[in-house]
Order: C-alpha cells, then structure tokens, then sequence
C-alpha cells in the first residue's frame, strides 16, 4: 500500500501530526509513506506568503488574527483567512500526486484538504481522502465535500462537524496523533535526578519559545519571588533572544532551581519529569502533553484555534487559563500547593486515552482502502 500524507508549514502542529503517522507506519508496517509540504509542492512563493502572513498576524495583531478566524468560520465568508485554494494550484500539486499514485492521502492542513477534494471532484483522483484535524475546535476551512473520513481530537467535535454538515458515520473521534514516546511512562523521580534536581518539589515545565520575552520573564521573576518551593524547567526552543535572557535572570534567583534548555528533540523527557506545564494552548503541544497526563497552565492564546484548545483544557478540568489580567504567578503557586487539585487534574488527563489515535488510523486506512478497491 502507498500512502501519501500532505501538510503545511503553517504552525509546526500540522508537520508534528504528519511526522507522527509516518513514524509509526514505517515503525510498524511494510507500507510504503511519503510526506509532501502542500504548499511548498505547488508553489514556493505561496508557501512563504502563506506561512509569513500566518506568523505575523498570529504574533503581532492576534486580535485581528481572531476577528478574521471568527469571520471566516461563519458561512459564506470563507474568503480572507482562508482562501479558496482551487483551479491552477490544485493541478500544480496533481503532478506531485500522480507521480506517487497513492492509494489513500491523508492530510494535516485545511488547505491540502481543500486542493485533494477539488481533485476528486474532478475526477483526477480516486484514493480515499482522511482529515486529520489538528485543534480541538472545528473551522469551517477544514470542511470539504470530497473527504471520506474526519479523525478528530474528540467527542465534543462531533456536533460542531455535524452542524457544517459533515455525516456523523465520517466523524472518528481518535485523537490527534502524536509520537509514541509521549506515552511511554518514564521514572519522574529518576528524571529529575539525571536532571540534577530535587524529586521531592513540584516542578514547573516552561515551553517558552514562542513567548515574548517580557512577559514569560516577569512570570518567572514573580514566581521566584513567593514563597512556595518549587524548581523549574524551562525549554526555550531555538529562540536565542529568551535563552540569553533567562542565562542572565537565573543567576538573580539562586533559591529557586532551574534548569535552562535551549533546544531539545526530547521534550517528552522533560513533560514526564513534570507536574504543570506553562505553555501556549497549540494543539500538538496540547496532545503531547495530554499523553504524557501532564496537566497545563495556558496562557497569550491566540484567539481562534488556540483559544478553542485553551478552552477544551478548561472544561475537561486538564488545565487552567491565566488570564492576561490577573496574577499569573499566584494562580501558578495556588494550583502547585493544591496537590488534591493537581492531581485530579492528572487523573483527567489520563482518562482522556488516546494512545491508540494512529493505530485506529491505520485500520481505518486499510477499511477505506479496500472498500475503494
């Protein structure tokens, strides 16, 4: 069997989604699996315009950015944040598809989604289409009348999808894949010692690298400065502006234990070695960290999907928004000093399972396969 994933650059979830899947079938399979960056296929100076756009709106006018997620999620205003990709891009990517001759495609943006139903409308393509969308809300950009089956993060997707007209026998509420090492259990108190710190304090996870420098740096500082004992990791991601900032910030706070990592492939390490995770609400990082049952505290949501993450976390009771206008620090040392709290909200965490997202893939794969034989 050949099987075709297509993403996009737009956010790194899309690519972490697709990577997972190809990871496990290759791991577990003798198929044959190919990844293809959507836009990057059609057309580089789309795929840099796109992916460009996206990041500065998300980073710099995020409320215009929730405006238009807000607007184009309503019917017949579908044009402006996302666009229709259709017509000339679709046949551009026909020729990377063709050459491959997959016989199901599974994509991880809406954009790839859109262009693969406009080609079976056409006739062009006849391998079942999967969706696998990677928020824990729905947009109405994700929906297109070609796809053959939704995978979803969960339940409550359900009746969002149904209401834009999606057949509820096409909804599969799987989960968003992730690598299986998220959910390999791992020693915290042997973590912690490799990590030179003390197994006995609560400790705060930081996934800082798309924060603004200011603001993640008045949290620490406030945090360092109450009196509740707790040590801190905090992964800055390739972002040398936050990592020299905080090189120079923890020699300030020699009471509180922290450990300053710039970039690392093995952030599962560092979630399993945890009790609460400070991070933006994405919904790759969400997953990750829900697999790893890794409560969170999400803050500077993006509106739009972001916000929709945040609020999934929220009513399932596996993590807390700190809001922009309160005080971030102590609804972080309130949330470590309620350990009952904090555990409970692990215990959520670990009955939302959904460590068997890619291998009901795979069967559902092979299901549509073979019905299209």
């Amino acid at each position: 069997m050949k099987i075709m994933l297509l993403t996009a650059a737009t956010g790194g979830g899309h690519l972490r989604a697709s990577a997972a899947v190809e990871q496990y079938i290759r791991d577990n399979t003798g198929y044959e699996v190919v990844t293809i960056d959507t836009l990057k296929a059609v057309n580089r100076f789309l795929d840099k315009s796109v992916c460009d756009t996206y990041r500065f709106m998300a980073k710099r006018i995020p409320a215009m950015f929730g405006r238009l997620y807000k607007q184009t999620n309503r019917e017949n205003l579908l044009s402006g944040l996302v666009p229709k990709l259709s017509g000339a891009f679709s046949n551009l990517l026909y020729a990377n598809i063709s050459k491959y001759h997959p016989d199901v495609i599974l994509t991880t943006h809406p954009f790839a989604t859109e262009m693969v139903s406009d080609l079976k409308e056409d006739g062009l393509i006849t391998a079942p289409l999967i969706c696998i969308l990677t928020d824990y809300g729905v947009h109405r950009a994700w929906i297109a009348p070609y796809v053959d089956a939704y995978v979803v993060a969960s339940d409550d997707m359900v009746p969002e999808l149904t209401s834009f007209g999606v057949d509820p026998k096409k909804i599969y509420p799987f989960g968003i894949p992730v690598h299986g090492v998220f959910f390999h259990r791992e020693d915290r108190d042997m973590l912690l010692r490799d990590l030179h710190l003390d197994p006995s304090l609560p400790t705060l996870l930081f996934m800082a690298g798309s924060f603004g420098v200011s603001n993640i740096m008045k949290l620490y500082r406030d945090l360092a400065s109450t009196d509740v004992k707790m040590q801190i990791i905090v992964i800055t991601g390739r972002n040398q502006k936050l990592y020299e900032a905080f090189e120079k910030e923890i020699t300030s706070h020699p009471q509180l234990p922290t450990r300053l990592i710039y970039f690392t492939d093995e952030v599962e390490k560092y979630m399993h070695a945890s009790d609460l995770l400070v991070t933006k609400p994405g919904g790759l990082t969400v997953s990750e960290a829900l697999a790893c049952n890794l409560p969170m505290a999400v803050f500077d949501a993006i509106p739009g999907q972001e916000e929709d993450n945040a609020n999934f976390l929220k009513i399932h009771d596996m993590g807390v928004r700190l809001q922009k206008d309160g005080d971030f620090a102590q609804q972080i040392s309130s949330l470590l000093k309620e350990k009952e709290k904090l555990q409970e909200m692990r215990e959520n965490c670990q009955h939302f399972d959904k460590s068997q997202s890619i291998p009901n893939l795979l069967a559902l794969i092979r299901e549509l396969v073979k019905e299209a034989q």
